[in-house]
């Protein structure tokens, strides 16, 4: 085996020591953490983190969302923020602030035109994941909430290995075809030894707003099923609204403008589920 040079090693692992010691003493000033993920795309995973973050963010609580969802980054633009990432004084990034309380931190927010490809393989995902953690003034938290991608690739496992403390929020749709992959979600953490701290169910229902009436456009209490059957705390029902989609295409963020919708209600209850339980 070829041996390689005293220094360069030494230089590899004192690089390595540091960036650890950062990110452990980054992650010990964050109280709780918790990576929203799912099994497929396309069940609102994004738009789950963005108005739990929200959510929490104006009950009074430290929020950070960090999006680790490299190659489909959507949080600033679901926040309706623009502009790079600043160093602070202490040469550490600063999350664009969405308001006094909640900050995010997204690769979208270090590339000069949103419309770049990230074509990244995993060891790179790996080291941007923990840079998220080591070099961004993140500062005392009491919630960091953490956008995936959907499934169980690099980015959950980097996160998995790396926030040893995090725990899972699954969200899914009614419909079958999704409970199907959440089962693979929940078998993920388990596989990863990662707590499972709830389902939500997403699209659960759509009031007409010329009848009132409710239509269950995907079905309704397929995860509430999944979440009794795999043993995982159910969190709630989140309704459809076309709206969070028109936010979102956008770049305004949804809650300002919906502030008594029964969306914005129903993360409003989820949190108050989550601060009571922690």
């Amino acid at each position: 085996m070829a041996e390689c040079s005293t220094g360069t090693c030494g230089d590899k692992n004192a690089a390595q020591d540091e960036q650890d010691a950062a990110v452990n003493a980054s992650l010990a000033r964050i109280k709780n953490k918790f990576m929203v993920m799912s099994g497929k795309g396309g069940v609102g995973k994004t738009s789950t983190s963005v108005h739990l973050a929200m959510a929490l963010a104006a009950k009074g609580h430290r929020v950070g969302i960090m999006d680790v969802d490299l190659h489909g980054p959507d949080v600033p633009r679901m926040l309706g923020l623009t502009g790079m990432l600043e160093l602070s004084a202490s040469r550490k990034l600063k999350p664009l602030a969405y308001s006094e309380n909640l900050g995010a931190v997204s690769i979208e927010s270090l590339t000069p035109s949103k419309d770049d490809a990230v074509i990244w393989r995993g060891p790179i995902k790996f080291s941007a994941i923990r840079q998220f953690i080591s070099d961004v003034e993140w500062g005392d938290l009491d919630f960091l909430i953490i956008d995936s991608p959907p499934g169980t690739g690099d980015e959950p496992l980097t996160v998995a290995q790396t926030i040893k403390d995090a725990q899972a929020i699954i969200v899914t749709t009614p419909q079958e075809v999704s409970l199907a992959d959440v089962r693979k979600s929940i078998n993920f953490c388990k596989t990863v030894k990662m707590a499972v701290f709830g389902l939500i169910e997403n699209m659960s229902g759509f009031t007409c707003p010329h009848c009132n009436k409710e239509i269950d456009l995907f079905g309704t209490g397929g995860g509430e099923r999944t979440a009794s059957q795999m043993g995982v705390p159910f969190l709630g029902r989140v309704p459809f609204d076309p709206a969070v989609v028109a936010s979102g295409d956008a770049g305004t963020a949804y809650r300002e403008q919906n502030a008594d919708s029964p969306v914005t209600k129903a993360f409003d209850k989820i949190a108050d589920k989550m601060i009571e339980r922690l």
